[in-house]
């Protein structure tokens, strides 16, 4: 028999996990436990095992993503931490862009650092942009700052030279000095996380890495003896920003590159399923209880970055949150999930979000104590949830606490709960497509005419609404949608992605010089890669970051060949893709190459079409108030499983399954396509 892979999705609110053995799966929702995080993984593990009927022994393979590292730096309950670095710049991860994100706000604050400006100690050294010692590093002082250190109670060290992306010897001596004279520190290298261009983006990156770096060795560590004491023996392989998987060990090491992993598992299931469906250009969308992500797919390809701001202070606005250079699929989030609180401000204005109810209290509906009115008690006060089948019957919700929690927006609004809640859902869904709009348009392109997939345990909910909001006529639900991102995860190829600097003038291409990089960027990429998969078949991705000289920022120029010609018309390409135009007669450089290597995970090939026929009848009808027209509609319940390919139906209805509904409107036609997935069109 064939062994069975797990997969485990730590969110905010739930904590999700899919098994798959020979060609079934098994899925379930359990809330998180905040204080232990690795209690709902065990709790989950055991009862989804049970459920399946299959024994610790048979799982082959656990690929876990986790929120840990993204909440401990937003919530700043990492470890204290301190910065080792040249002196006379301990201060320039306080001036870090020397400008002001919201320039009219006149009490606009910056987020504080991670490090406090008494444990950023500088040490004398100094190397040069070309790699050259200017000075060499003073070992007597480092000692005497690592003696402070160890009087401050210090758990973790970030180390980042000048232009250690150049030179790294007295990074990787620095390391050496400190870890003798404090054996068991955590240490983090910035020629080792972020060996690139870009000072403070640097600093910035490895001091996110040192902070969470001894909270994950913990938790992962107590995973992986929770796990074998449950008789699972299984390698667990940890889900990465950048949509691969790597082994515990790097995560241990580079725990920052967990920051955005769920999302990034749910990207991964959208573009299988855009494949599926022969989608040429989509829109994941991933709502579930703390946030909401989207994310665009152009003929099947992700759009990808190396720079993301986690903790930012103002929702949207770049610049206000602390930079970290890690791989990533680039995607716009949005305090907007299913426990996120609703609140009437002083100019009688419903404001929804960022806080979130999480798992503790949760919504009032889940009758866990809590009480703020959220975006799951307005579902469940307009009908959209049904308290027998919710969570598969597992939870309570209770439709009467939340209308008790929706009751002060109520009498704010002059309304009742349903008005209330109407307004809630109203609010959410244009919140979600603001923030798709200007995603779009800040990566060139538009929402029109693309297909929305939607999974995660809110977004089936509001999925036909943003449709309709973005101007798109399609929206895809694929099989076991409220619990997409773990899906995903078991879909993910195992990779590492590394990256160097290195300028170079166009006009003045060394083939010879990049081929040297890059061999040595992949024999380390390799390393890491062949640690999970010894044996297997891997992609190799070379992409190279080039501006006009002059400019301050580039683009990503996916490399075919290593030629000055290509590289130019690559450039051309993507400069004149973003920005509608090139520039004629300005030099073009290369500042930093990134070579990236994954095992071999082709994409399914379109499902084939089905007959229609009618659905089965429906399990019963159920009133639900529609925000849009405000009129209390009967809509058809529809059991999830009980639909068959080619099955199509009309809206109003619901159609409701283990861990999510999905709201099918008036004017919307369902249809279930040969792959069980559930398709929504816009027939009005």
């Amino acid at each position: 028999m064939s062994t069975a892979r797990l997969a485990v999705d730590i969110g905010g609110t739930f904590t999700d996990l899919v098994l798959e053995r020979g060609g079934q799966s098994w899925s379930t929702k359990i809330l998180t436990t905040p204080a232990a995080p690795e209690q709902a993984v065990l709790q989950g593990t055991q009862r989804i095992l049970q459920q399946a009927g299959v024994a610790p022994a048979e799982v082959g393979l656990v690929v876990h993503g986790t929120t840990l590292a993204t909440n401990a730096l937003i919530e700043r309950k990492g470890a204290r931490t301190a910065l080792i670095t040249t002196q006379g710049f301990r201060d320039s991860v306080e001036i870090a862009w020397e400008h002001r994100f919201e320039q009219y706000d006149i009490h606009m604050e910056r987020p504080e650092p991670l490090v406090p400006r008494q444990w950023r100690l500088g040490v004398p050294e100094r190397v040069a942009a070309d790699g050259a010692v200017l000075k060499a590093l003073d070992e007597a002082a480092l000692r005497a700052a690592a003696a402070e250190l160890r009087a401050a109670g210090i758990e973790a060290v970030a180390i980042c030279f000048l232009h250690s992306f150049t030179n790294d010897a007295h990074e990787k001596r620095a390391a050496e000095v400190l870890a003798e004279a404090l054996p068991g520190l955590a240490l983090s290298l910035s020629c080792e996380v972020a060996p690139e261009i870009r000072e403070y983006e640097r600093a910035s990156t490895t001091i996110a890495n040192a902070y969470v770096l001894p909270l994950m060795e913990r938790y992962l560590g107590r995973l992986e003896s929770g796990l074998r004491e449950a008789g699972v023996a299984a390698p667990l392989l940890l889900m990465m920003s950048s949509g691969g998987v790597t082994t515990v060990e790097t995560a241990r090491r580079f725990p920052v590159r967990l920051v955005e992993s769920g999302p990034a598992g749910g990207a991964i299931l959208a573009q299988a399923v855009a494949a599926e469906c022969g989608l040429s250009r989509a829109v994941a969308f991933d709502m579930g209880g703390t946030t909401a992500k989207l994310t665009l797919l152009d003929e099947l390809e992700l759009q990808r970055s190396r720079q993301f701001e986690v903790a930012r202070a103002y929702r949207f606005i770049q610049g206000s949150g602390l930079p970290v250079r890690i791989p990533v699929i680039e995607l716009v989030e949005i305090g907007a999930g299913g426990g996120s609180i609703a609140r009437v401000d002083e100019l009688g204005r419903i404001q929804v979000g960022p806080d979130s109810a999480g798992s503790v209290p949760g919504p009032a509906a889940y009758a866990r104590g809590g009480t703020a009115p959220t975006v799951t008690d307005a579902d469940t006060a307009l009908g959209r949830l049904d308290p027998a089948r919710f969570a598969g019957g597992t939870m309570v919700l209770d439709r009467g606490l939340a209308e008790q929690a929706l009751a002060p927006i109520a009498k704010a609004l002059g309304s009742d709960a349903a008005g209330a809640a109407s307004g809630i859902a109203e609010i959410v869904d244009e919140t979600m497509a603001s923030a798709a709009r200007v995603h779009a348009v800040e990566n060139g392109k538009d929402t029109a005419d693309r297909t929305l997939i939607a999974f995660g345990g809110a977004a089936p909910l509001h999925a036909a609404r943003l449709a309709r909001k973005l101007g798109m006529r399609q929206v895809v639900v694929p099989v076991g949608a409220g619990v997409g991102s773990a899906h995903g995860f078991l879909r993910a190829p195992i990779a590492y992605e590394v990256v160097r600097t290195r300028h170079m003038r166009i006009d003045a291409f060394d083939a010879e010089a990049i081929g040297t990089l890059f061999a040595a960027m992949r024999a380390e990429a390799e390393a890491v890669v062949r640690l999970g998969a010894p044996g297997e078949a891997l992609v190799e991705t070379r992409t190279a970051y080039m501006r006009y000289r002059g400019q301050g920022h580039e683009i990503a120029v996916p490399m075919t060949e290593l030629s000055a010609t290509a590289l130019r018309e690559g450039f051309d390409a993507g400069y004149a893709a973003l920005f509608g135009r090139t520039i004629p007669r300005l030099e073009v450089e290369a500042l930093t190459w990134t070579l990236a290597l994954a095992t071999h995970r082709p994409l399914p090939s379109p499902a084939p079409e089905v007959l229609p026929v009618p659905a089965a009848k429906p399990v019963e009808y159920r009133a639900v108030l529609d925000p849009a027209s405000g009129a209390l509609e009967e809509a058809a319940v529809m059991e999830r499983l009980s639909l068959k390919p080619g099955m199509q139906f009309s809206g109003p209805a619901l159609v409701v399954e283990a861990e999510t509904t999905t709201v099918v409107p008036r004017g919307f036609l369902a249809r279930v396509n040969a792959l069980g997935q559930l398709i929504l069109e816009d027939v009005s």
